[in-house]
């Protein structure tokens, strides 16, 4: 008697494409009033490793008070480009990001909500 083997070969339609999880920028408010800016996947977790003094020598100086700021990226290397761009500007050009994002607190809900 002889056994016949199935040797069909199941082949997905499509390979899901991988997930992108998407990084943000962020400024946080130190007790000095200094604005630090990063980027992270997560930027409240990081926002709580700053309040720890964790993460960024930044903070041992003048403590992290408040996540001021965020702006949602695609991925690392959008967020990255960003990032570079936001730390050169002025104080002031940062503080007018600070108060736009308060001032629009639907946008803001949104970004929170993502994150």
């Amino acid at each position: 008697m002889k056994l016949m083997m199935d040797t069909t070969v199941v082949v997905s339609e499509r390979v899901p494409d991988q997930v992108i999880k998407p990084w943000y920028v962020y400024l946080v408010r130190a007790a000095n009033g200094a604005l630090y800016c990063g980027i992270s996947d997560d930027p409240r977790r990081r926002f709580e490793a700053h309040r720890k003094g964790q993460g960024a020598r930044f903070f041992k100086s003048s403590p992290a008070q408040a996540l001021v700021y965020m702006e949602r990226w695609p991925d690392k290397s959008e967020a990255l480009r960003q990032e570079r761009l936001v730390k050169r500007l002025r104080k002031s050009a940062k503080e007018a990001l600070v108060s736009s994002y308060n001032a629009e607190p639907a946008c803001r809900a949104v970004s929170l909500c993502d994150a």
